[in-house]
């Protein structure tokens, strides 16, 4: 039979996984083997899986605020009552660092090979959505954060993640010797404001139009992201031409993927407001 795990054991995995999730959002690397080595010292005789799925119950609870966990360590369900106290008790600093990093300024960044950033999208993440457990946490006075929603609503991280874009178009139509629809590659959320559903006009090699829509993070590939009522239309109604690029891990080293066509066919979409009104 399972030994339950002391509070000084959870207070110990609790404050190892959350340092790991300040380096991650801050995106500084670290090495989970080794701490999990190091965090074992601590415990009383768990074993290396035990400490893993200890970290994945983390990673449950925080799915379940909404928000970002340490990859690699997927949210698994079964909580213990005492793991969700402490993560109540000692999350409130990595709120406040989110607080402060989502609304830091961000200056355009310039990439050597902007073309190599491309990679795959992230695949559906079924065990992980079925795993989400049902509960909120409290986070106490400090109230808790939407990170994804404040990251948003920063526009200087938007503008910096559209200039990288209209550099990768332009790069991608000018080494395809395509040069004339370079320089018509157009920022659109600029010249012709932020309500036509895309943020920047491209080109297929063909001559077709690409409509581009730039969702930017600076945290991880996985990161949820917002779409408005007016984007998913147009996506929908010009699935032929349209594209959302997500630019994510925007610090040093940005990296994009991209869906094409009707958004609805590669995400959950989850309704989280609505307006009333007489």
């Amino acid at each position: 039979m399972a030994r339950n795990w002391s509070r000084a054991e959870v207070e110990a995995a609790v404050q190892d996984y959350l340092d790991m999730l300040r380096f991650q959002l801050a995106g500084e690397t670290f090495n989970k083997s080794e701490r999990n080595r190091r965090l074992r010292e601590r415990l009383d005789d768990r074993s290396r899986q035990a400490v893993e799925y200890k970290h994945a119950n983390i990673s449950a609870i925080l799915d379940a605020l909404g928000l970002d966990y340490i990859d690699g360590y997927k949210p698994r369900g079964n909580v213990q009552s005492l793991l969700r106290d402490v993560v109540q008790e000692r999350i409130p600093p990595v709120l406040d660092f989110l607080r402060r990093d989502v609304a830091a300024p961000q200056s355009p960044l310039a990439v050597d090979d902007v073309l190599g950033i491309r990679v795959d999208p992230p695949k559906p993440d079924l065990t992980a959505r079925e795993a989400r457990p049902e509960f909120v946490v409290s986070t106490g006075s400090r109230g808790s954060v939407n990170y994804v929603q404040q990251e948003a609503m920063n526009q200087s991280l938007g503008d910096a993640g559209e200039a990288l874009i209209v550099t990768y178009e332009r790069t991608r139509l000018e080494r395809a010797g395509k040069d004339h629809l370079a320089r018509n590659v157009e920022q659109v959320s600029k010249t012709q404001g932020d309500h036509v559903g895309y943020d920047i006009h491209s080109y297929e090699e063909s001559g077709r139009d690409r409509c581009v829509e730039v969702k930017t993070t600076r945290y991880g590939k996985r990161t949820p992201f917002y779409m408005s009522a007016g984007e998913l239309r147009f996506s929908k109604a010009h699935s032929n031409v349209y594209q959302l690029y997500r630019v994510f891990e925007f610090r040093k080293q940005p990296k994009l993927f991209t869906l094409p066509g009707d958004v609805a066919g590669h995400v959950v979409l989850q309704v989280v407001n609505y307006r009333a009104h007489f």
